[in-house]
């Protein structure tokens, strides 16, 4: 994606209002009466960061790294944000990963990976929309062959972005329809290629066999394809994105992950066990309908963003 807008530290924290909320009311029960921060309270923190859903092992981590802190005597409730949304981005900031397909290997193909209903088509779209901004001549392709609807709104996001089309009838061979469409950019000259692919994990291991197969056939004209894998998160389903990374993670190899929807939840912390537990970094967060509602992954703008503190000044 191109590089932050101005105003998107205030769309980000917008989109995390729910979990800001949540978290605030929270904090401010734990140190409630200002009283010392004894072991007890730090209990009740690691609890929180619990239910957030920020994990046990992460909420321990930053549990222990809060308790570092030195805070004096007149300790108040925006100095336990500060120090907490420290500790949160010290335990993230090693996840952080980037996504430029611009600088890569022409034509970079990009595969997007995860379950149907996660963001998979909307996320291709709006890096689509971004790529085209930038002058990039790029190919979509409507690799999901298994659901006439998800060709449909890829071919929207295409049109709506400028980008070129490719798809096939409904139930044709994914695998045969890359393959061709990566002999097209090669072709003619795109500097991007951007591959959806089916998410009915009901059927996991017909639906691996079948990424495995479109893997496959993109390394036969290209052993560097794809160039990257992509696994798209929703954030709402809470702890079940942990699942769905460690299936995807496992079996098909994913080079950076994007978590979406974001603003839909009130427990935005699922992403710190998630970049934790993943081999792969985050590389794109999204936190609502707009284009410009996905960025790059920003471990410290998150983190204060999450515990409802404003941008940093610089």
């Amino acid at each position: 994606m191109s590089d932050p807008k101005r105003g998107w530290f205030s769309r980000l924290t917008e989109g995390l209002t729910r979990s800001s909320k949540q978290m605030g009311e929270q904090i401010a029960q734990v140190f409630v009466a200002k009283a010392p921060l004894d072991q007890a309270k730090l209990d009740e923190l690691e609890e929180m960061l619990i239910e957030a859903d920020l994990g046990p092992h992460s909420a321990a981590r930053i549990t222990a790294r809060f308790s570092a802190e030195s805070f004096g005597k007149n300790v108040d409730d925006n100095d336990i944000r500060e120090a907490l949304s420290n500790a949160i981005g010290e335990e993230l900031s090693a996840r952080e990963g980037v996504f430029a397909p611009l600088s890569g290997p022409k034509p970079y193909v990009v595969l997007f990976i995860g379950v149907n209903g996660s963001g998979k088509t909307t996320t291709l779209g709006k890096i689509a929309t971004d790529l085209k901004r930038q002058g990039a001549k790029v190919l979509i392709v409507a690799g999901d062959t298994f659901r006439a609807a998800a060709v449909e709104q890829l071919k929207v996001w295409a049109d709506r972005a400028g980008a070129d089309f490719i798809g096939r009838p409904t139930g044709s061979d994914a695998a045969g329809l890359a393959f061709d469409a990566l002999q097209k950019a090669r072709d003619e000259g795109y500097d991007v290629m951007l591959v959806d692919t089916a998410g009915r994990l009901q059927n996991k291991q017909g639906l691996m066999d079948e990424l495995h197969k479109i893997i496959r056939v993109l390394k036969k004209l290209d052993p560097e394809a794809p160039h990257e894998t992509l696994l798209v998160l929703d954030a709402t389903v809470g702890r079940n994105a942990l699942a769905q990374e460690n299936i995807f993670g496992n079996q098909i190899g994913v080079s950076g992950i994007v978590m979406t929807k974001l603003d839909g939840t009130a427990r935005g912390g699922v992403l710190v066990p998630v970049a934790q537990a993943s081999d792969s970094p985050i590389k794109l967060i999204g936190v609502g309908e707009g284009v410009d509602d996905l960025q790059p992954f920003n471990a410290r703008a998150f983190a204060r963003s999450l515990v409802g503190l404003a941008e940093p000044v610089r």
